[in-house]
Order: C-alpha cells, then sequence, then structure tokens
C-alpha cells in the first residue's frame, strides 16, 4: 500500500466532516441553546457556569453566536 507522499502528493488537507456537513447555527439557535442551558450544575469542559451565560443577557448571547 502507497501513502500520499510516496504518490507524489504532498500537500493533503484534512477537512473536518462536522464544518463541512453542518451550517452555522442561527442566531434563534443559539438563543435556543442558551435558554436550554442546565442550571445549578458543574461547569462543563470550559468552566463557564449555565448562570453566568444567562446572567450575561443579550450581549453574552451575541458574542456565542
Amino acid at each position: 500500500m502507497e501513502t500520499f507522499s510516496q504518490q507524489g502528493v504532498s500537500d493533503v488537507r484534512q477537512t473536518d466532516i462536522r464544518t463541512a456537513l453542518m451550517p452555522e447555527p442561527s442566531a434563534f439557535e443559539s438563543e435556543m441553546a442558551v435558554e436550554k442551558l442546565n442550571r445549578h450544575k458543574a461547569p462543563g469542559t470550559d468552566q463557564i457556569p449555565g448562570e453566568l451565560i444567562t446572567a450575561g443577557g443579550r450581549t453574552i448571547r451575541s458574542e456565542i453566536h
């Protein structure tokens, strides 16, 4: 089995399949995701609690989108 470099292909770009197949979320979808955040739970990997995002109001929500 030959690799790309053996076949003379030196610049192979990998595309993230999620980026290629999924469109960017709309402002409405972002709003709905913020509304569904669990309150009074431990923060996820980003270490931002849901209460902080919802307390940030429209400014934070527009920045997230």
